[in-house]
């Protein structure tokens, strides 16, 4: 590193810290706007703060049309590579506005406009982008759902958003299996209160749908003699998407993202954090559904001017676990960034990485690593296997993009192992003790952000500011409660060490335990359950559950009725796979399970009997089982 690497950082990112407006009226230069900002940050209802309040864009116009128009127009903007179906296919900047127009129209001649929602329950497909764009495009508000997502998570969704339309396509492709989304569209439906007008289904041809046809068309229907949409400007600060993240317990919370902020913040990390230029290929090997694929396969990348590659793949299996290499090699991948599940997962299959062999891998200069803790071992395998740069980074679907991470666009930073390393613009992160006192470097704590939060971060949850004030701003006033605990170092580095809350992350999708519970709690032979999030050497968390049983219920066959149901309900993506059977739950006097030595007991093998306590032979006659 040379001697100016940290003073370059350092002046970068104080300038975010004391002239916010000055720092990002500047990097919104970057974005095209149909009425330019004069106003950069309104502060007029805080801790609620919207940035470019008085500005109009439209993000699809940025993402697709402008390149077309400065001469990119045939340069590869999306490839979509897919193992599961031994398919290809690249589609040129024009050729992806032509698509996203058309179906912008069929959208618009379905009656959505500007402000109307859309859900999107989809494959890693194409379409899927097509259709987030087409939104973009008229101004209205996507909200996509994993698809891996059961029928009563969706109905949460489509009931909390609202949408006047439902995309779908007719199954997802995994490796060896066909999962049908029909039947859990139709069971979510039937479950919701709220009914959209109308249904697009994509018809796939490894499964098509059986239709309803007074609700659903399919997608090619619905294209057909279709008139393209022009772009329609919207305020910066109207929705861009919803994104619903899991609540501990109740409806999800549904992540609001503008489309001013996002724009910029997206522009600047893909240049200064990311490093990927105008044309390069980028490559985040994640799902549409999580705001990793929101912001780094669709967003980012289009919006500056680089080629996204969007992957309907496995790390391993698809078909072993060279996959990465071969995707890599073939496309002229710059920057991977993918999650430490992802990794451990090749090791596990490759530890000496002999699929790397026969892969041209000399176009990757980088590997990003998020979505979850970066365990030392993981990062020194990756990078002296691909002989690149690992740098690890940590965010949330809340903020949207980096919250800490080694800007690579500008001189960068010294890494450490176990450290995403150092806050980026606009991000004043602390830790702090329960009375919101900043702790000194070594001590642990709760990781908080200063108000207000930089461009591209939640405004607010969708139509509840309450909520989004209760949740994430009540702890220590004026600052956003991040959920996770962690620790600064002498040199400033950041140590995230996990979630505070109920919320586990498995392989790096956050996923409530609150919710598992109530599966659970449903069965008729259950009278009550505790989930905990226990480490798992590949996935990170990974959820146990223990349940007690009514009295006279037979638990032949439960454990895998309850691993059956939370699967059906929540998603495979829950991977509950284990059910114990106790006789009872520790509590404290006042009845609250105690979860936390619950979880330290799994961890360690042992946890201090907490005083408030009620019988600790319960816990006892539980500790084989955490061990």
């Amino acid at each position: 590193m040379g001697p100016g690497t940290m003073a370059d950082y350092r002046q970068i990112y104080q300038r975010s810290i004391d002239d916010p407006e000055g720092f990002w009226r500047d990097a919104a230069t970057a974005i095209d706007w149909h009425v330019p900002p004069t106003r950069i940050l309104d502060d007029s209802e805080a801790p609620i703060f919207r940035w470019f309040p008085d500005a109009e864009l439209n993000t699809c116009h940025n993402a697709l049309d402008r390149h077309v128009a400065a001469g990119r127009a045939d340069q590869p903007a999306l490839i979509h590579d897919s193992p599961v179906t031994g398919t290809t296919r690249t589609y040129s900047y024009r050729e992806l506005r032509d698509q996203v127009a058309i179906f912008a129209g069929a959208l618009r001649r379905l009656g959505v406009s500007r402000g109307d929602r859309v859900v999107i329950y989809m494959a890693m497909v194409p379409e899927t982008v097509i259709a987030m764009l087409a939104c973009a495009r008229l101004g209205a508000v996507h909200s996509v759902v994993f698809g891996g997502f059961g029928s009563r998570e969706l109905a949460a969704r489509i009931d909390d958003a609202c949408p006047k339309v439902i995309v779908a396509t007719s199954c997802g492709i995994e490796a060896g299996r066909v999962v049908p989304y029909q039947p859990m569209l139709d069971a979510a439906l039937a479950a919701a209160t709220h009914r959209p007008d109308r249904c697009v289904i994509l018809q796939r041809p490894e499964q098509p749908a059986t239709l309803s046809r007074e609700r659903d068309l399919t997608w090619a229907e619905a294209v057909s003699d279709a008139e393209p949409a022009e772009c329609v400007p919207v305020r910066a600060t109207d929705p861009l998407y919803i994104l619903y993240t899991s609540g501990t317990t109740g409806r999800p919370k549904g992540v609001v993202r503008d489309n001013g902020g996002h724009a910029v913040a997206l522009r600047w990390s893909m240049t200064n954090i990311f490093g990927v230029r105008p044309g390069e290929v980028f490559w985040a090997a994640s799902d549409v559904g999580w705001v990793v694929g929101h912001s780094y396969i669709v967003y980012a990348p289009l919006l500056a001017g680089a080629t996204t590659v969007l992957y309907e793949g496995k790390p391993v299996g698809t078909p072993d676990a060279g996959a990465f290499w071969r995707v890599v090699a073939e496309h002229g991948v710059v920057s991977l960034f993918t999650a430490p599940t992802a990794l451990r997962a090749i090791r596990r299959e490759d530890p000496e990485g002999k699929h790397l062999s026969g892969y041209d891998l000399s176009t990757l200069r980088l590997l990003f690593l998020a979505g979850e803790r970066l365990d030392p071992q993981t990062c020194r395998w990756a990078g002296d296997l691909l002989g690149v740069p690992v740098v690890d980074n940590w965010w949330q679907t809340e903020t949207g993009w980096p919250i800490v991470a080694s800007p690579r666009g500008v001189e960068p930073l010294p890494t450490k192992p176990g450290s995403p390393s150092l806050p980026m613009p606009g991000y004043r992160v602390r830790v702090v003790d329960e009375s919101g006192t900043d702790l000194p470097p070594g001590a642990e704590g709760a990781i908080v952000i200063g108000l207000p939060l930089p461009p591209g971060c939640l405004p607010t949850l969708w139509r509840d500011d309450e909520r989004y004030v209760r949740s994430y701003l009540s702890a220590h006033q004026g600052n956003y409660l991040t959920g996770d605990g962690g620790r600064f170092d002498e040199d400033g580095y950041l140590y995230v060490l996990g979630r505070t809350d109920d919320v586990i992350n498995v392989a790096g999708h956050r996923l409530s335990t609150g919710a598992m519970e109530e599966v659970l709690a449903g069965h008729p032979a259950v009278a009550e359950c505790a989930v905990i999030g226990v480490h798992d050497p590949l996935k990170g968390q990974a959820p146990r559950a223990f349940v007690v049983l009514k009295a006279g219920a037979d638990p032949a066959g439960l454990e895998a009725d309850l691993v059956a149901r939370v699967r059906d309900q929540i998603g495979p993506v829950a991977a509950l796979r284990r059910v114990d059977v106790v006789a009872a739950l520790p509590k404290t006097r006042s009845g609250k399970i105690l979860r936390g030595t619950m979880r330290v007991i799994a961890d360690t093998g042992d946890a201090p009997v907490p005083s408030t306590i009620e019988d600790p032979a319960v816990l006892d006659a539980l500790r084989p089982l955490l061990r």
